[in-house]
């Protein structure tokens, strides 16, 4: 599904996924209003969602599509690199986020990476948002969250504080002698530990209990 209030936008990029045999574009919509009508009556794996736009912004509309039962995976288009919005819908279940003027190839790898639940945000831009917008949020209070990763074990903790730092299953494996299979479990077990989506709300749970703080390691 498309979600941008750009008509010019919209018919590029489905002109872009309609030329892919594993893509389907089944719905679009200009605002995000619009698109919580939409998917009220259509099946949709993945939602492309701009973040300003009129009536409802893309941030408001991904945290009341996050917040559904079996929800689509969201991807957010943005402008701008570092981008406040991009960050508020990191924090309220967005999968990661794209510029709007990426590569088409490098979209489309997005989508298919969203789609099988893996992360999309490059991992230097996730922590120059985080270290941007991070020490600007009001507190929300770090006892339960600290505690909720008390249950994790040391090999997790250790995993989860790289995966914070923005290194990929490969550079985990490669870090701690461990094959990429193995890190890759261990990731799974954190995020149902932790009840957390993907790894984009790994790294932002890492930051808001203190496991890593912006502008550095934990």
């Amino acid at each position: 599904m498309l979600v941008d209030d750009q008509v010019l936008l919209r018919t590029g990029f489905r002109m872009v996924l309609a030329a892919q045999p594993d893509m389907d574009v089944v719905a679009e919509a200009g605002d995000g209003m619009e698109a919580l009508e939409v998917l009220a009556g259509t099946a949709v794996d993945v939602v492309l969602m701009d973040v300003r736009m009129p009536r409802l912004d893309g941030v408001e509309a991904t945290r009341r599509i996050c917040a559904q039962d079996d929800p689509p995976k969201v991807l957010i288009l943005t402008t701008f690199d570092l981008d406040e919005y991009a960050f508020s819908a990191l924090k309220v279940g967005a999968s990661g986020f794209m510029l709007k003027d990426v590569p088409p190839a490098e979209l489309l790898g997005a989508i298919r990476a969203v789609h099988s639940g893996d992360a999309v945000v490059a991992p230097s831009t996730t922590r120059r948002l985080l270290d941007r917008f991070t020490p600007m949020l009001p507190s929300t209070g770090n006892e339960p969250t600290s505690a909720e990763i008390g249950r994790l074990t040391d090999r997790e903790r250790e995993v989860m504080l790289l995966v914070a730092q923005g290194l990929s299953n490969g550079e985990i494996a490669a870090r701690l002698v461990l094959s990429e299979a193995t890190v890759k479990t261990h990731v799974g077990r954190i995020l149902t530990k932790l009840g957390l989506r993907d790894r984009v709300q790994v790294v932002v749970m890492a930051y808001e209990s203190g496991l890593v703080r912006a502008g550095g390691k934990g």
